[in-house]
């Protein structure tokens, strides 16, 4: 889940995004301390998550500017 495409985004719905969103956020909250602490091995995951995060949060931007 961590790097998903755009396209496989726009397919899924806001109730989707929205839970996913809100499990990747979890997810870069517990990379962070685990960055800090010295524990993650791997620092590129931590980007991609984030990169996924502004994706998924594109995404509906653009689906709300679409219904107004």
């Amino acid at each position: 889940m961590t790097n998903m495409d755009i396209k496989e985004l726009k397919v899924k719905n806001d109730e989707e995004l929205r839970k996913d969103l809100s499990a990747l956020q979890e997810q870069s909250r517990e990379m962070r301390f685990k960055l800090n602490s010295g524990e993650l091995k791997n620092h590129s995951e931590l980007s991609k998550v984030k990169k996924t995060i502004a994706r998924i949060l594109t995404v509906l931007t653009q689906r709300s500017k679409q219904s107004k």
